[in-house]
Parts: C-alpha cells; structure tokens; sequence
C-alpha cells in the first residue's frame, strides 16, 4: 500500500493550514497551545468562520452543507486543525445529532436544525446516560408519555457534558416499558428552555464544571421533536454512537501536544541539564512517539480502505482499535506533561484564576497539567469504553 500524499492532497494541507494563519484569532490558539480549553464564545466565533468558509462540516452531504472531500481530505483538514492547534466544532451537534437529523428526520426538522448546528446558533448536548445507565445504556429509565400532541417527559439524565451552555438536547427516552428493553426507547429533541428542565453542575476531580446531572420532571415536548419513528430510537443511539467514535484517535492533537512536549523539556532544567536530554525521559518520549507513528499508520489504512470501499454508512470495525489506542496516547502525553512540569503541576491554579492578582507558578503550561492529567481519564471511557470496543474487535475483526 503506498502511503505517499499525492500532489493534489500536499496542495489542500498547505491551503488548509494557510486558511487558519489567516482566519483563527491568535490569542485562541495561543490559549489552545498553552492546554486552555477555548471558551463558548471562542467557540461560536470560530465555527461561524468556518461556517463562512463551507468547512463547518466536512463530512456531512453536500446537500446539508458538507463539503463533497472525500475521506483521506477529511483526515488532513481535522489533522490539521488539531495540530495548528484550533477548535474543533462542537461535537454534540456536527457529529452526533446533525448526522441522526439528516438521516432519520423529517423535512421539517432537516430545514429548521442543520442550518443552525453549521452556524452554532444552537448549542446542543446530550442526554444519554443516566444514574445506573451508562455502559448498559439501554437499560435507561427516563420516560416519555404520549399526551396530546406532547411527550410528557420524566427522568434524569447524567454526565451530560456542557449542559450548562446548552440551548437543546438530544434525548434517548422510553417510550414503550413493556417491549423489550431495546426497543422500547425513542429519540427525542428538546428545548433546553422548556419548563421542568433543572442542570446542576458536577465537579470533577480536576475541579472543572464541564459536566452535569439534568432532572426532567414534567416537560413537555412536542411530538414533532420526535426523530424517526417511535420505538426506533436505539437505531439511532447506534448510529449516533458510530459518528461519535469517527476521528476519535486524535492524531493530530496527539502530534501538537508531542510538540509542545519537546519544547517545553527543552527549557526545563534536571540534574543541570535540559530534561530533554534525560535517558529516561527521552526513553519514554520516544516510545509513545513510535506508538503515535504507528496508530497513524493504521489511521492512513482505515482511510485508505474508506476511500476505496465508498461510504458505506456503518464504521469499519477497526475504528475500535483506533479508538482504544488513541486514548491510551492522549492519556500518555498527559503524563510526560506531568514530568515535564514537576512540582509546578501541584498548585490548583485555574481554581485561583478568578479574582486573584498572584503570579503564575512555574512555566506558562504548569497550571494546566494537573487538571489535564486528570480530566484525559476519561477518554478511554466516553464514546464506547475500551473494555466494549475489544469486544467489538474480538467479534467483528478476530471472528471469535
């Protein structure tokens, strides 16, 4: 298999990283490359750019706003935009509920949400797991009663991720309690507005509030925001969950923060000498480099076979080894981070950021490094825990 770029790709990489020279804020990459999560409004800003541009969401239809790239673009233009590094476009609308509506939904809701995901006129989040319902997410229990022309929804739902900036939610509510427990279950769209809707906050063990518990008690839906077909809804849930899983590896994030890495060991002082030039550390860079070169690799042959099979619409099984790998190197760098800072990663500094007019301590990065240690231990939890995708990989991909 060659693996070379032809011409035409070597030309659309240095066009797409000549368009986020141009395009992308400076102080928000300067802010991404530090380990600072970008902001909401560094986040809708941005994406209206790239909405502006047509490469709000590359991998959608060209009839819904996509851009027509086929897979190995796809892979340069995200590969890109991590390692520059820019935001990525919220992920609960451009690659989960976005494809579900272009998919499985009416007309109606084709017109009215996609145009307003590209632009991020809506901000959406997503309301899957529930207190006992995460790894077994069709044993969920918030409910929907049909009244009406409405849904009566009641539940909660849990680790529901930047529900607090959310203006909808896409929901997976049992519609049927006495089918079996898969196929009972309904998709519904709903209005973070609407009355009996309460976010509570949880705090993580970084000290970030980016997650959140949602109580639903009462609400009332319209059964026009049903998707699909009644009691088709963990169809759905699947498909969502296999666009959640697309890209997942992170290579190009992968790549800046090595980067980053390396630039930062070589300010760093061990032993009266750079700590890049430790045996020790440098023994351990270079093995999680030679695992990124190899899972980017095994990327460029998922590709590779995408592009050549066509779009199927079911992910290629070993995405799941994409997935599992790419986890463990994102959580990797986390930790060569910590090394690299030392003692500096020990003051919870983010949690002092408001109000106070004290010095950082330590290196620009060192304030980060904790809480990013900490928080990247769920990447190898969301979008289908490792433990799931080697069953998948033992069934789909070993045949055992």
């Amino acid at each position: 298999m060659d693996l070379r770029f032809t011409d035409e790709e070597i030309a659309f990489r240095n066009e797409v990283r000549t368009f986020f020279e141009d395009s992308l804020d400076p102080a928000i990459r300067e802010k991404m490359k530090s380990g600072e999560y970008p902001g909401k409004e560094d986040l809708v800003s941005w994406t209206r750019i790239l909405n502006a541009k047509g490469w709000g969401a590359p991998h959608w239809p060209e009839q819904y706003g996509g851009t027509g790239w086929g897979p190995m673009k796809q892979y340069i233009y995200l590969e890109e935009m991590q390692k520059f590094p820019a935001p990525s476009p919220l992920a609960f609308g451009v690659n989960m509920v976005g494809p579900v509506i272009y998919t499985f939904g009416s007309q109606d809701q084709k017109d009215y949400y996609l145009p307003r995901i590209l632009n991020l006129d809506d901000w959406w989040c997503q309301g899957f797991s529930e207190p006992g319902s995460g790894s077994d997410l069709a044993s969920l229990k918030t409910t929907a009663v049909r009244d009406g022309d409405h849904y009566v929804v009641n539940g909660q739902k849990t680790w529901t991720t930047l529900a607090q900036h959310a203006d909808w939610i896409f929901c997976l509510v049992r519609t049927d309690k006495t089918a079996k427990k898969q196929e009972g279950i309904s998709f519904l769209l709903i209005d973070m507005a609407t009355p009996g809707i309460e976010v509570r906050p949880i705090v993580t063990m970084d000290g970030g509030r980016e997650v959140n518990e949602v109580f639903l008690t009462d609400v009332r839906v319209p059964v026009a925001n049903l998707v699909g077909q009644e009691n088709k809804g963990w169809n759905y849930a699947k498909f969502l969950l296999g666009n959640e899983r697309t890209n997942i590896a992170r290579i190009g994030f992968s790549k800046q923060r090595i980067e980053r890495i390396r630039q930062l060991a070589a300010q760093e002082m061990s032993g009266g000498q750079p700590l890049i030039e430790d045996r020790r550390f440098r023994e351990k860079l270079a093995s999680v480099e030679i695992d990124l070169k190899a899972l980017e690799m095994t990327q460029l042959r998922v590709v590779a076979a995408e592009a050549k099979r066509g779009n199927t619409g079911t992910p290629d099984p070993a995405s799941s080894i994409l997935k599992i790998k790419g986890s463990q190197i994102q959580q990797a760098t986390t930790e060569l981070l910590m090394d690299v800072m030392g003692p500096y990663a020990l003051p919870l500094q983010h949690l002092a950021d408001e109000g106070s007019n004290e010095p950082p301590i330590g290196p620009e990065d060192a304030g980060h490094a904790a809480p990013h240690y900490f928080n990247y231990r769920k990447v190898s939890i969301y979008g289908g825990t490792n433990e799931i995708q080697k069953n998948i990989i033992a069934k789909a991909v070993l045949g055992l």
